[in-house]
């Protein structure tokens, strides 16, 4: 037995349920799009795929494509924008920092959760000039600042 095969479950681990997003890449890699657990709502790293596999160059486009795919896993994990405590932003090149930073802004301006932005070598698709993943933790009651 290896250690990642042994189950450390416990009778009271919430439940986990799992939202597809149906990417091509969910089944070969063996992935979900976002992953809810009790409170908390992971969403993975969102490239900018559009349905038709077209991919549009500007990369504030692709960060908003990549924020609608994410935002929509995240409503269906019971989430809103305002649950988002955290977002990692994967660009290819630093040059397109403030294009998917006002993609971001547009979603999380009055949010402000925790966010990075790594510039990276490239990403699955050569066409991708950014990559998006998020965490929140849903609320039990309204959350004011």
């Amino acid at each position: 037995v290896r250690p990642w095969q042994i189950s450390t479950r416990s009778a009271t681990m919430p439940e986990r349920h799992r939202v597809s997003s149906g990417s091509p890449y969910e089944q070969p890699i063996g992935f979900s799009r976002a992953v809810r657990v009790g409170d908390r709502v992971l969403v993975s790293g969102t490239g900018p795929v559009w349905p038709d596999g077209e991919c549009d160059p500007d990369p504030q486009v692709q960060a908003a494509r990549c924020l609608e795919i994410a935002m929509t896993a995240l409503s269906q994990a019971g989430g809103t924008p305002a649950d988002v405590v955290r977002t990692r932003m994967y660009v290819t090149d630093a040059a397109d920092w403030e294009a998917v930073g006002r993609a971001h802004g547009a979603v999380f301006g009055s949010v402000r959760p925790a966010a990075t932005m790594v510039v990276v070598a490239g990403l699955v698709d050569p066409r991708w000039k950014v990559e998006i993943e998020l965490e929140a933790v849903l609320a039990t009651e309204p959350v004011t600042d």
